[in-house]
């Protein structure tokens, strides 16, 4: 049997905000209601399910593995919205990118204080 992931519920404190922030730095398509919920769909068929929650929520980790031009895209973005970004999960080491197993890398919050990571290789794969 084939396990995969379908999709996780993201808890915020603005679910259209966050949701279009994800969307926007992602670089896919714009979020859409689904009950309760703004969803963000990912190239592999997973979706970001937001939701307010009150009070505010426990800070998540999300990690995106994407191709190097996709990388570059979202960076760019990252560097453009002039958001701090690291190249480990500590927060150590502001302003740089990773190169960890043969890759790139780099971390950053969204407006709820969720670290976002961006890999290029995934972890052991390099």
């Amino acid at each position: 049997m084939a396990v995969e992931l379908n999709h996780t519920i993201v808890h915020v404190t603005d679910k259209a905000a966050s949701a279009r922030f994800y969307a926007e730095m992602l670089g896919v398509d714009s979020p859409a209601p689904f009950g309760h919920f703004l969803t963000v769909a990912l190239s592999n068929n997973v979706t970001l399910d937001f939701l307010d929650a009150r009070p505010s929520p426990s800070p998540q980790h999300y990690a995106f593995l994407v191709s190097e031009d996709d990388f570059d895209a979202i960076y760019g973005r990252i560097r453009e919205r002039g958001l701090t970004h690291y190249a480990d999960p500590m927060r150590s080491r502001p302003g740089e990118i990773n190169r960890n197993d043969g890759g790139r890398g780099v971390y950053w919050d969204d407006p709820d204080g969720h670290l976002l990571e961006i890999i290029t290789r995934p972890y052991g794969g390099g």
